[in-house]
Parts: structure tokens; sequence; C-alpha cells
């Protein structure tokens, strides 16, 4: 009897381990809207006793997301991405063969169920701008590595099929853990950026920022600062180049990577021959964040004036130099006085308040907004010598041209540098697509990737620069 037991013990345990198994690929949606959904694809493997997960986002064309850790413990499921600004709590349930939970990015959770994959993920579209292999020009994947932070940074170089040595350029992404061809809702704005440059005859490099995809490093512990060091690493790798000509290498940055760019030349020895902003910021990022959360708010308030002064009173704190238990503290006591009564009708429950509360003092904490907060790229373009291009769109509403065009000018100007233009360019939004609203939730409906008159003036100009 007492084998029995035993050998009905071992199975019913061989039954319940099986069904816990979670090595699979798993599949869930995100409804943001009536017209909006989000995909997300979680491969979990196993080595040994160690989890692992990628994560990718199919209706953004993210791919290769690689969290730092995986666990799963008690039927409980933590996908610790804190290395890329993300996280995922679920719990295995074993009657539906589900994992109920939530995806957390920034301040932000939405509830994610995930499904074991009963079909082939989905293949991306791609959009019509896109090139198309064979290319008419040489592709090499490359290594670098930033020493300041010991991490190896991978990217990709093209260059012209010429025995020429050509100018190049580095493209740096914009904030957000970005692949090498920054690629966003849909878009791969630096891949298409890349092959027109190269086919007009100016090689490129371009990286995955550090801790995403195919480079090491965290992510979520950079500041702006760090992501210059690593355009400094870039640069040291270039000049180690006999293919190119080292007397002409510029920096093209996009929106963060406008404000890297003049801090990366900086720190260089007459390194960089030019700099070309892509919808660049020209003002201290404490008013930046101020003015994206007053006209980006996705929610009504009762009293505006109110509201405004309480937000305007967290960045303060929040941008302070007091310890970091402090900031939280205040800035948990400020939301918790001045938001919680606001959002809890609206989120309908204290727990659910609480956790979006806490959220928003940990998105305002991070290494990176702390930094970013006190950091004015126009103090370094005040000290650059070398010719600038900044370009911005009319219809972008996340850095709106009048203002931060004018804060480059300005600090250009008082850097007597006369070998400068400031072009504004009708109708295009953040990303540089020709846009009817200039919003973000635009970006992923429109088909173009980058105005190919945009390409144009990115491209002229640099020829003009290296002649």
């Amino acid at each position: 009897m007492k084998r029995y037991i035993t050998s009905l013990f071992a199975f019913l345990l061989f039954i319940n381990t099986n069904a816990q198994n979670i090595t699979d690929t798993w599949s869930g949606k995100v409804h943001i809207s009536a017209e909006k959904t989000l995909d997300f694809n979680f491969r979990i493997t196993k080595d040994g006793k160690n989890y692992m997960t990628i994560i990718d986002i199919p209706t953004n064309r993210v791919t290769g997301l690689k969290p730092k850790t995986t666990t799963f413990n008690n039927n409980t499921l933590l996908v610790d991405g804190t290395n890329l600004g993300i996280k995922y709590e679920g719990v295995f349930d074993t009657n539906t063969q589900k994992i109920k939970g939530n995806f957390s990015e920034g301040g932000n959770t939405i509830p994610l169920i995930l499904e074991r994959s009963k079909d082939k993920p989905k293949a991306i579209a791609r959009r019509s701008q896109e090139p198309t292999k064979p290319y008419p020009y040489h592709e090499q994947e490359v290594h670098f590595t930033s020493k300041t932070a010991n991490v190896t940074l991978a990217g990709t170089f093209t260059s012209p099929k010429t025995n020429e040595k050509h100018p190049v350029v580095i493209l740096i992404t914009g904030s957000g853990p970005q692949d090498r061809d920054q690629t966003f809702v849909g878009h791969k704005t630096f891949l298409v950026l890349a092959d027109y440059l190269t086919r007009q005859g100016i090689a490129v490099l371009r990286y995955d920022d550090r801790g995403t995809s195919a480079s090491t490093g965290i992510f979520s512990t950079a500041t702006t600062e760090d992501f210059a060091n690593d355009v400094v690493a870039a640069i040291n790798y270039l000049k180690t180049r006999n293919d190119i000509d080292t007397k002409n290498i510029g920096l093209i940055g996009h929106s963060e990577g406008g404000i890297i760019a003049p801090l990366a030349a900086n720190k260089t020895k007459n390194d960089i021959a030019f700099i070309i902003s892509l919808a660049g910021t020209g003002i201290i990022g404490s008013d930046l964040v101020y003015n994206q959360v007053i006209s980006m708010r996705a929610f009504p308030v009762p009293d505006e004036e109110a509201f405004n002064k309480t937000m305007r009173k967290a960045i303060d704190i929040a941008s302070s130099s007091k310890k970091l238990s402090e900031v939280k503290s205040e800035l948990k006591l400020l939301y918790t006085n001045e938001v919680a009564p606001i959002l809890k009708p609206m989120l309908g429950s204290d727990k659910k308040t609480e956790q979006v509360l806490n959220g928003l003092v940990e998105a305002r904490t991070t290494p990176w907004i702390r930094y970013f907060y006190n950091y004015n790229p126009a103090d370094e373009y005040a000290k650059i010598k070398i010719p600038v291009l900044s370009l911005n769109g009319t219809k972008d509403t996340q850095v709106p041209a009048k203002i931060h065009q004018e804060g480059i000018r300005k600090a250009l100007e008082k850097a007597k540098n006369k070998k400068f233009e400031i072009i504004e360019l009708e109708g295009l939004n953040h990303l540089f697509q020709e846009a009817d609203t200039g919003k973000m939730d635009e970006y992923s409906k429109i088909d173009q990737t980058f105005s190919p008159q945009a390409l144009q003036i990115i491209s002229d100009w640099v020829l003009n620069q290296v002649k």
C-alpha cells in the first residue's frame, strides 16, 4: 500500500510539474483603445535551472528585448527587465493554462494575459521606404567597447563600394532603449536614414543602445552623459578604421540624440567635423518635461492652474539635489495629497491608485530622468564652433520647433558660431514623417518612415561640409 501511495504521489507530482512547465512561446494582446492594440510575444526558455525570456512587440516592430532575469516560483512568473525599464509579473493558472499579470514600463502598468502560442508569430509588415537586400554598398557587423562602463556596443557599419576614404556619420538614438535601426511604432527610422546616406557616398555607423539587442550593459541605470560616453567610444572606434576620412566624422542625433551630440563632441579633441540635430531640444530638461506633462496630459483635471502648479512642484522636488529617499518621500506625499483625488474616480480603487502613484514616483526618480532634469543642451551648444544643422518639423508635438530651435540658435550665437543653419520643415512630425496632426498616435498609421525632403536636406548638407 505504501508503494502504491508513493507511486501515485510521484505520478501526480509528474503531472503537476509538467502542467507548470512554462518554457514555450506565449502571446498576449492589450487593448489600448477601441482602435489600437499591442501584441506581445514572450519566448521563455530554460538553461539548466535558469530561465530566459525574449520579448517581441510586433505591433511596434520591437524585437529581441532581453530582460535581465526571469524567475518562476510558486506559479508566479517574474520577468525582470529593469535593465530596459520594463517588468512583467503574472500568476500561472493551472486550470486555464494562462498567465495572468501586468506589464509595466516606467510609471505605466497594463494588464496582460499570456497564452501559449498556437500559431507562428505574425510576420511584421515592412514599410515602403525600407531597403531590401542585396544593398548596393558594403554592410558590416561591428563591435566596440565603451571603456567608461565596460560595455560592448554592437552595430552596423555601411560604406559605399569604392576605394576612396569616405566621410562618416554616427547615428545617435532618441530616448528609451533603442536598437540600431531606432525601431519604433512600426518604423525603422535609422535603417532608412543610413541606407539613404550610404547611397549618397556617406559611410554610416549605427549601434544598439547599451543593454539593448546585441549590446551589453544595463540601460536603465544610464544617463544622457553615459550615452555621450558611448558616442565617444564609437568615435574612437571609427578612428581605427583605414577606410574612412577621419577628418570628416559627423554626429546625427534624433530627439535625445540631438542633445547627446554636442555633449559628446565637447568630450573629444577636435574629432568631430559637424553635428546634425533632428528634433533635438534647446532648453533645460526640467522645463521640457513640465511642458510635455501639461501639453500631453491624457485626462481632465478640475483645476488647470492648481494641477500645473502641482506638476511644477513635483519636477522641482524630483530634480533637487536631495537624497533619493527624501525625494521619493516628498513626491509620494505630494502625489497622495494632490493627484490621488483626481485619479481615484478614474481608476476606481485605492489599490490601483496606489500602484499608479508608486509608478509615478519611480518614473520621476530614475538615474536618467534625474540627470535629464538638470541638463541644458544650450550649455553644450554654447561651446560648439563646428558646423551645426538643426532640423525640426512644424507639426512636432513632442519637441515643438519654435522654443527649441530658438534655444539652440541663441546658444550657437553665444558661441559666435557662424556655421549653423536652423530649419523648420513644414508639415513634418517628431519622426520627420509628413503628418496631419503630428500627434504620437498618428506615427504608426503613416506608411512613410522619413520625409524624402528631409533626407535630401541632410545628405546635401553633409556633402557640402566635406567638400
